[in-house]
C-alpha cells in the first residue's frame, strides 16, 4: 500500500512539474508588456496670458502636469490586445471629469487577430492613424502641438483589416463610427478610413491616409519621415480637410531634427495652417525645440513664434495682435 501511495505521489509530482514548465514556457513566449510615461511642464506666454489655441500645455506661468499614461499589451498565438489609459489634463479630450477637474481617458482599447502572416483584423478604439503627432509626449519631438494635430482626430472607434504585401508596402482599410474621439457612434457607423504605407528606401517611410464620413467630413493626409543620416531626420505632415462636418482647413508642417551630441538633439517645426472659410488668413508657426536625454528622462526646452495677419492673438494689454510667442520647459519620463 505504501509503495502504491509513493508511486501515485511521484506520478502526481511529475505531472505538476510538467504543467508548471508548460505554464512558464507559455508566459515566456507571450509576456505582458507594460509601458507608459509621466510628464510635467512650465510655460510662459510673453503676452502675460494664455494665447496660442493648440492642444495641451495651456497653463500660463505655472508649474503644471501633463499626464500619467499607462499601457499594456499581450499576444498569445495569433490573438492580441492593447489597452492604454491616461490620467491628467493632457489626456483630457472627451474624457470623464472627476474631482478637482482632472480626468482619465481611454487612449486605446482594441483586440486583433492574425488571420495569416500577412493579413490581420482588429476592432475597438484606436489612436488615430491620421497625422504626424500623437497625444503622448513620448511620441513627439516637440512638446507643444501643431494646429494640424489639434484640428484632426485623436481617436477612432471601428474595425479594420491590414494587408502586408512586403516590408515596404501595406494597406489598412476600415469602417469607423461617425464621430471622432468617442467610444460609441452618435447615430451611425458610416465613416471609411484607409492607410497606404510605403517604405521606398531604407530609413524612409510614407503614409497616405484618408478618413471620410458625413458627420466629420473628409481628411486627406500625408505623413512621412526620412532618416537621411544617423544624425539628421526630416519629417513632413500635409492635410486637407473638406466636407459638411467639422470646420474645413488645409496645412503643412515640416519637422527637421538634428542630433548634435550624445543625448542632445535640436529640432524645428515650421507650420502653415489656414481655415477654408472665406476671408481667413493663414497662421504660420515656428517652434524651436531641444531634446536633452538622461536615460529614460527627456528635458524639452522650447520657444514658439506664431503669426497671423488677421490678428487673432492678444498682446499684454489684451489688444488684438498679429503675433504670439511663448517659452516652455517640459520633462518627460518614459518607461
Amino acid at each position: 500500500m505504501k509503495k502504491l501511495l509513493l508511486l501515485l505521489l511521484s506520478v502526481s509530482a511529475i505531472s505538476l512539474a510538467s504543467k508548471a514548465q508548460d505554464t512558464v514556457k507559455t508566459t515566456n513566449d507571450s509576456p505582458l508588456v507594460i509601458w507608459g510615461s509621466v510628464d510635467a511642464y512650465y510655460k510662459y506666454d510673453f503676452s502675460g496670458h494664455a494665447n496660442i489655441p493648440t492642444s495641451f500645455a495651456t497653463d500660463q506661468n505655472s508649474f503644471s502636469i501633463g499626464m500619467l499614461d499607462l499601457g499594456i499589451k499581450k499576444k498569445v498565438g495569433k490573438a492580441s490586445f492593447v489597452g492604454e489609459i491616461s490620467f491628467g489634463p493632457r489626456g483630457q479630450s472627451q474624457s470623464i471629469p472627476v474631482v478637482g477637474g482632472e480626468s482619465y481617458h481611454i487612449q486605446n482599447l482594441n483586440v486583433s487577430y492574425d488571420v495569416t502572416d500577412n493579413f490581420s483584423l482588429a476592432g475597438g478604439y484606436f489612436g488615430t492613424f491620421i497625422g504626424y503627432e500623437v497625444i503622448s509626449p513620448v511620441g513627439n519631438f516637440n512638446y507643444s502641438t501643431s494646429y494640424l494635430f489639434t484640428n484632426g482626430p485623436f481617436q477612432n472607434a471601428g474595425v479594420k483589416a491590414t494587408f502586408t504585401f512586403s516590408p515596404a508596402a501595406s494597406l489598412m482599410v476600415g469602417v469607423f463610427n461617425d464621430d471622432w474621439n468617442v467610444y460609441t457612434a452618435t447615430s451611425k457607423i458610416n465613416t471609411f478610413g484607409a492607410q497606404l504605407m510605403l517604405a521606398p528606401v531604407k530609413g524612409w517611410t510614407a503614409y497616405l491616409n484618408v478618413l471620410s464620413g458625413p458627420a466629420s467630413g473628409t481628411i486627406l493626409d500625408l505623413t512621412t519621415a526620412y532618416q537621411i543620416t544617423d544624425a539628421f531626420k526630416l519629417g513632413l505632415n500635409a492635410a486637407n480637410k473638406t466636407g459638411n462636418g467639422l470646420p474645413n482647413y488645409k496645412g503643412i508642417a515640416l519637422y527637421p531634427n538634428l542630433t548634435v551630441a550624445k543625448g542632445v538633439a535640436l529640432g524645428l517645426r515650421g507650420e502653415y495652417f489656414k481655415w477654408s472659410a472665406a476671408g481667413s488668413e493663414a497662421t504660420t508657426a515656428v517652434t524651436f525645440t531641444a531634446n536633452i536625454k538622461s536615460g529614460p528622462l527627456t528635458f524639452i526646452p522650447e520657444v514658439r513664434l506664431d503669426n497671423n495677419k488677421s490678428a487673432p492673438f492678444t498682446d499684454k494689454n489684451l489688444a488684438a495682435s498679429k503675433s504670439a510667442s511663448q517659452f516652455l520647459l517640459a520633462a518627460v519620463y518614459a518607461f
